[in-house]
Parts: structure tokens; C-alpha cells; sequence
């Protein structure tokens, strides 16, 4: 009798914890549920939070790059390599954090990535050379890896058939923590006098929202698998290896190196080549992150549109913008709009949709490990785009590093992209 019992209350149980997961994913909650799909908006937000403090942190250092190098006496492409270095820190961690998602929570890795580069630039401060800079620098792409292929992951399994356009609203609090950032950085640089005090408060920031994390965010919501429940897993490659994923890998490669070129060293282009004061280069650098605020209407276009003309055409768009942003005339209005719009193409759309369409690419069992072939194709170039940009400017100048680096790759790239097969994608 006492088994029979246990049988029932065991049986009783799953059901209500079946009842809870069925209530958190339906689109119309049953009456005592009404408040779920609200409280998982909410706690995305949160997350969206998290991530808009990551980006803040990330536009941080090639802010402070000028101030860094004076100090220590580094070269330009020495500094040009330490402000993307987090990038290989990114693509070394892209595909393991996929394998890590497929055996720990996602809250878990999120947890940990967040505490991984909060701390990475907190220790920074403590540098007294190059290489050690280097190694703190590197630590904060391992942990960003695990916290963007968490958001992709849950992003892309949460809001079926509206992938590209919920990775967007990634994208948009990474606008707003890249408008912030910069803005940020330059006051608190201006008001103590010192490069150490805004990478430690932003450090700070960063443990912050662990806690809020900890506290408001419900394993029901990171855990859910409904992209593949809702429907069967049949569209899309069932191997990573195909025609797409390759094609989509070398774009985010050669995407890595145009706009991690830019936003490494843009910023000190504006310091040293245009001798804009920190509090102007921090100004425009900002609109970077305004641009990348469209970026739910840019994974709109790639949800209704095909790869081929959206990807294409944003390339294209992308050489022209790189052209113009480094022949600049020094007027702060112009190189703000046109970083705008840099911004808006080149997170808001490109970096938006490649992201999209890797996992559109894949059955959704894939999914975690297409957003980190995502990951790490982009960043395993983007560690050398500083550096890169760095060399050229130093010895050819920063027109010829925009024409190269930008331009050119931008056209090859949006080439490639003419190539790419949608009818083979779970569109």
C-alpha cells in the first residue's frame, strides 16, 4: 500500500511540475497563470540588464586605450591588440560554453561568465605591464562567451519564430550599455583623474548584477526548452557541417575583423587622429551603441527578408560607412552621425543576423551548439582586429586602415553572402 502511495504522490508531483512548465511557455496562461508570462518578460529584462553592463564594460577599455598607452609606453598596435584581445578570450570559450549548456543549468554558466570578466576588469587596474593586462584582458572574453551564448540559447528557445528579433533586443541593451559606456567612462575618468577608477567601478557593476540575477531569475524560464517543443525538428541542416554554417562561418570571420577593427580602434583614431578631447571621443564613440538600438528592427528584417539581400546589402553598406568614418573632416557632428549609422548596420544588423541565422541554419537541437560556432567564428579574428588596424595605421595611416580593413573586407564579405542557400534554413 505504502508503494502505491509513493507512486501516486511521485506521479502527483510530476504532474504539477508539468502543469508549471506548460503554464510558463503557453502563450495564454490559464486563469492563476496570468501573471507568468509577465514575471518571464521581466526577468529577461533582467538579463538584458546584465548584458547592457557588458557592454558597457566592453567599450570601456578602447576609451581609456590613449590613457593606457601613455602610461605604460605601449605601441599603437601593441594597444590596438589589447583592445580586442577579449575576443580571443570569446572564441576560445564559444564552443566549449555550447558543450557546458548541454550538461550544467544555463544559469548557471551564465552565473559564472558574468563573475569570470567582472573580475577580469577589476584586476586590470593591478596590471604593471603588457602581458599581464594581456591575460586579464583575455579573461574577460571567456566570461562575455558564456554569459552572449547563454542570452543566444535562451533567447533562441524561448521566442519561437521571433529568434532574429529577440537576439535584437540583446542587441539593444547592448546599445544602450555602449552609449552608456563611453559617456560613463569619460566622467568618472575626467572626475578622478585616473584610467583605474571607472574599470573598477564598472567591475563592480558587473557583481552587482550577479545578485539580481541570483535572486529574481527562475531556472522554469533559463531551462525552457520550447523552440523544440513547439514545433518538429525537421527544418534546418542536421550537421553543422553544410553549405550555410560554412558560409556564415566565414562571414562572421571576416565580420570579426570589420567590426572589431572599428570599435578597438576607432576610438583612438578620434583621440590621435582627429586630437579629439576624451569627453568628445567619448561623445561619439557613444553613438555607436545609439545605432545598435535598432537592432530589433534590423533581426525584424532578418526574420521577414532573405539572408542573401539582408546580409548582402548590410556588408556593402558597411564598406561604404568605413570609408567615410576614417576620412573623417573632424566635424564631431559628422563622425557622430555616421558612427550612428555604423552602429545601426553594423551591430544592429550584421552582427544581429548572423547570430540569427546560425541557428536558423541548424535543427533546433543544434541551436546551442550553432550560437557557439556563432561565438567563436566571429571572435577568433576580432583578437587580432585591434591589432591588425593598429599595424596598418601605424605605417600606411588610418585612411588606408579603414580602406583595407573595412571597406574591402566589407565588399568580399557581402560577395559571400550572395552565395548563401535559404531555402535550406528553418526561416
Amino acid at each position: 500500500m505504502w508503494r502505491i502511495l509513493a507512486a501516486a504522490r511521485n506521479f502527483k508531483g510530476k504532474e504539477n511540475q508539468v502543469h508549471e512548465q506548460v503554464s510558463a511557455n503557453q502563450a495564454n496562461p490559464a486563469p492563476g497563470q496570468a501573471g507568468t508570462r509577465a514575471v518571464a518578460i521581466s526577468m529577461y529584462c533582467v538579463l538584458l540588464a546584465s548584458y547592457a553592463v557588458n557592454a558597457a564594460d566592453r567599450q570601456l577599455f578602447p576609451l581609456l586605450a590613449h590613457d593606457v598607452r601613455q602610461q605604460y609606453g605601449f605601441s599603437l598596435a601593441d594597444t590596438g591588440l589589447l583592445t580586442t584581445i577579449f575576443t580571443l578570450g570569446l572564441a576560445m570559450a564559444g564552443l566549449p560554453t555550447g558543450y557546458l549548456l548541454a550538461r550544467f543549468p544555463r544559469k548557471t554558466v551564465l552565473l559564472l561568465g558574468i563573475g569570470i570578466f567582472s573580475t577580469g576588469t577589476a584586476l586590470i587596474v593591478f596590471s604593471t605591464g603588457f602581458t599581464d593586462m594581456l591575460v586579464y584582458l583575455l579573461s574577460t572574453g571567456i566570461g562575455e562567451a558564456m554569459q552572449l551564448t547563454v542570452m543566444i540559447a535562451i533567447a533562441a528557445n524561448y521566442f519561437v519564430g521571433y529568434r532574429a528579433a529577440a537576439i535584437g533586443s540583446m542587441n539593444v541593451f547592448f546599445g544602450i550599455g555602449a552609449f552608456s559606456g563611453p559617456i560613463l567612462g569619460s566622467l568618472l575618468l575626467t572626475a578622478y583623474r585616473t584610467w583605474r577608477a571607472p574599470m573598477i567601478i564598472f567591475g563592480l557593476a558587473g557583481y552587482v548584477m550577479i545578485v539580481a540575477i541570483a535572486l529574481t531569475v527562475r531556472p522554469w524560464f533559463t531551462e525552457t526548452r520550447r523552440a523544440a517543443d513547439a514545433r518538429t525538428d525537421l527544418s534546418g541542416a542536421p550537421t553543422l557541417l553544410n553549405r550555410n554554417t560554412i558560409l556564415l562561418t566565414a562571414l562572421s570571420v571576416l565580420g570579426g575583423l570589420v567590426l572589431y577593427g572599428f570599435t578597438g580602434m576607432y576610438p583612438t583614431f578620434l583621440r590621435e587622429g582627429l586630437h579629439y578631447s576624451p569627453k568628445q571621443a567619448g561623445v561619439v564613440a557613444s553613438f555607436y551603441g545609439a545605432g545598435a538600438l535598432l537592432s530589433i528592427a534590423g533581426g525584424w528584417l532578418g526574420d521577414r527578408f532573405s539572408p542573401r539581400v539582408v546580409l548582402s546589402g548590410a556588408f556593402f553598406a558597411i564598406a561604404g560607412l568605413g570609408y567615410l568614418c576614417f576620412h573623417g573632416s573632424g566635424s564631431i557632428v559628422r563622425q557622430a552621425i555616421l558612427t550612428c549609422a555604423y552602429g545601426a548596420i553594423g551591430s544592429g544588423t550584421i552582427y544581429v543576423n548572423l547570430a540569427g541565422y546560425h541557428v536558423k541554419a541548424v535543427r533546433s537541437s543544434l541551436a546551442s551548439r550553432a550560437s557557439g560556432m556563432f561565438v567563436t567564428s566571429l571572435y577568433a579574428t576580432a583578437a587580432g582586429a585591434g591589432y591588425l588596424m593598429g599595424g596598418i595605421a601605424s605605417h600606411a595611416g588610418w585612411a588606408v586602415a579603414g580602406e583595407i580593413q573595412i571597406s574591402l573586407l566589407g565588399v568580399i564579405a557581402g560577395g559571400l553572402a550572395l552565395a548563401l542557400r535559404p531555402d535550406q534554413m528553418a526561416l
